[in-house]
């Protein structure tokens, strides 16, 4: 007796999905949110701390979504495409809320591409030190870190210039270092 695995190959089933949810088959659109509901929700939550408003965009996101549907053309991933619709939900969200707060300190940018990570703390943590970040320092952050937005691309959308956006970005990253070290050291107990 021959047992196979079957392979079912994500792309074509995803493609069968969108096509289905582009027709307005609602069972189609619900499979498509059941699979990317988790990440997206993930996603505004990067911007937006509050969990119940978080969730309220993600849903705005995915009205967005299956009303644009058309609109995707199968160039890049899919996944991809919804997360940009995220990002420019929250984004819009932040701004209907406030304005978006951004220091704009004279500081020298270096080129500094990394975050140094290397501790012992939960990704829920290290979330709780992003969210704790100012306002303008976060969203930059989540938008270049997590995102990989360019930076005049982040410009572009924040209505801010290139080098507030880098000087954001660096801010954002030496007060992440700084609270990753203390919590780091306290951990260990040397303080």
């Amino acid at each position: 007796m021959n047992t196979y695995l079957k392979v079912i190959q994500l792309y074509k089933n995803e493609n069968k999905l969108i096509d289905k949810a582009i027709k307005n088959n609602r069972k189609a659109q619900h499979v498509l949110f059941e699979i990317y509901a988790p990440k997206m929700l993930s996603v505004c939550r990067y911007y937006i701390s509050d969990l119940q408003h978080a969730e309220d965009i993600m849903l705005k996101g995915f009205f967005k979504v299956f009303s644009k549907l058309k609109s995707f053309n199968n160039e890049g991933s899919f996944e991809g495409w919804i997360r940009k619709i995220m990002v420019r939900e929250a984004i819009s969200f932040l701004r209907q809320q406030k304005n978006i707060e951004f220091s704009f300190e004279d500081i020298v940018v270096k080129n500094q591409n990394t975050l140094n990570l290397d501790s012992e703390l939960e990704l829920d943590e290290i979330q709780q030190l992003i969210d704790a970040l100012p306002e303008g320092y976060r969203i930059v952050f989540n938008m270049s870190v997590i995102e990989g937005y360019k930076h005049h691309e982040i410009a572009e959308l924040l209505n801010i210039s290139v080098g507030t956006s880098k000087s954001q970005l660096y801010k954002a990253r030496q007060i992440l270092q700084h609270k990753i070290k203390v919590l780091n050291k306290t951990s260990y107990g040397t303080i």
